[in-house]
């Protein structure tokens, strides 16, 4: 098999949406009757979800999520990273409950002890020394590059086509056909034209990356160590030892963005592969899915910054926000890194990726598929692409929506969720060898119906 028949993609992607409306009549009726949200969803991402409605949240624990109308899955999407330590670990609950409830304070504008913890316990697994805390590694990812163009004197940022970071402005840049710096695709209500903020480079193309330093105009390089929003694209050999390089050469500083990268170990892609960034932002995991987010500076950065008679750090100076670093916050971030997402946590977390990764692989191999599958520690995503893409640019154009919502139905109609953005599946604490054994057959499943006569 090496083509896809779309007339019977087209037929076997009806079957599923049928079947998922008859699987979900409760989660239908409360879609209908949302009235009064915006796009009928709490956040209008939500309706990514395939099949045209959402299931509706009843209740999760670990690795395992049951909706309204009783259907229980095995969740491999896990929040888009937001639940890395499974839903409702048992030490963070205790943790957030305490400081809510026994000890009161949910949010006070004073700091708390656990705040020096976290800090240090961030320092050990990213070597970076000092660290500020956010409610989202969006609002952490905006600030340090406000930060970062203080403390250079340059305006515009790079980054690389179809990365994401959260909702920063200047991030929504791709490279067009010709080269270009422009929008992204639906970019919704960009405050100024793309070209101004921001230089735009293709990863894993370090002359791309040349070009847009050379001018010596841009504060910093902002990326993840491995693309993730767009499907996983790993870094080719040499690839980020050259970014460190023209960072330095042309003056630019290199911040690292693991939000959803710190799947490759307790350190992240950071401390596995010996990374040296500037600045570093991490959100979501941190706080087993309490609101929060984190950036890290070094020692001369944080220095310079603090005694720059320019930088209003203390008040409206446009870094940081009120309820930033609360107490809540900073209790859940202690619980889920001390207890939950230790260093011992991630080895059995990587081996079930590998054993997902590899059960993916046979059928992409028994099948014929030009699919690909990518790993990165204890996160895996399959590519209707092979090989498996190289940039962003490559990834986006390897998008299939027809495919990609057949094969979520298939899976969710049948008790398991991948992430709804794209096909990836993260691995928890909770994860079990079942549980991936159980998403292989149902892949393996998909697919020969694909060819079945």
């Amino acid at each position: 098999m090496t083509a896809i028949d779309r007339v019977r993609l087209a037929l076997l992607l009806a079957e599923e949406r049928a079947q998922h409306e008859l699987r979900n009549p409760l989660s239908r009726e409360q879609y209908a009757a949302a009235d009064h949200l915006f796009g009928r969803v709490p956040m209008t991402w939500m309706n990514k979800w395939s099949g045209g409605t959402p299931m509706y949240l009843q209740s999760a624990v670990g690795n395992r999520i049951t909706d309204i109308d009783g259907n229980t899955y095995v969740d491999f999407a896990l929040g888009d990273t937001g639940a890395m330590a499974g839903h409702s670990p048992a030490a963070t609950v205790a943790a957030v409950v305490e400081r809510a409830g026994e000890l009161g304070g949910i949010t006070t504008m004073l700091p708390t002890a656990d705040a020096e913890w976290v800090a240090a316990e961030l320092t050990r697994r990213f070597r970076l020394p000092q660290w500020s805390f956010a409610l989202s590694a969006s609002d952490a990812n905006r600030w340090a590059l406000r930060l970062a163009r203080m403390l250079t004197g340059r305006s515009r940022i790079c980054s690389f086509s179809y990365g994401y970071h959260g909702t920063v402005d200047e991030t929504f840049a791709v490279l067009d056909a010709d080269g270009r710096t422009v929008s992204r695709p639906g970019n919704v209500g960009a405050s100024v034209a793309l070209e101004l903020t921001t230089r735009v480079a293709e990863f894993n193309d370090l002359e791309s990356v040349e070009r847009a330093l050379a001018g010596e105009d841009v504060a910093v390089l902002i990326t993840e160590p491995a693309m993730t929003n767009i499907g996983i694209v790993l870094p080719e050999p040499g690839f980020l030892t050259g970014l460190r390089e023209l960072c330095d050469r042309y003056g630019t500083l290199l911040l690292i963005d693991e939000t959803h990268t710190f799947s490759a170990g307790p350190g992240g892609c950071t401390a596995a592969w010996d990374l040296r960034p500037d600045i570093f932002v991490i959100g979501k995991s941190l706080g087993g899915g309490i609101p929060c987010g984190a950036y890290g500076l070094t020692a001369e950065l944080a220095e310079r910054a603090l005694v720059s008679p320019d930088a209003d750090l203390v008040d409206v100076g446009g870094v940081g926000g009120t309820l930033a670093g609360n107490a809540v916050s900073l209790a859940a971030m202690r619980a889920t890194l001390g207890q939950v997402l230790t260093d011992d946590a991630f080895g059995p977390m990587i081996d079930l990726g590998s054993r997902f990764t590899e059960g993916v692989q046979d059928v992409i191999d028994r099948t014929g598929v030009e699919w690909s599958v990518s790993q990165l520690g204890a996160r895996a995503e399959y590519r209707f692409a092979s090989p498996a893409p190289s940039c962003g640019t490559d990834s986006a154009a390897a998008t299939d929506p027809e495919l990609e919502e057949y094969l979520h139905l298939y899976m969710s109609n049948r008790g398991v969720l991948i992430t709804p953005f794209h096909n990836m599946a993260l691995m928890c604490p909770a994860t079990t060898a079942a549980d991936v054994d159980l998403h292989t057959e149902l892949f393996a499943a998909a697919v020969d119906r694909l060819s079945a006569d």
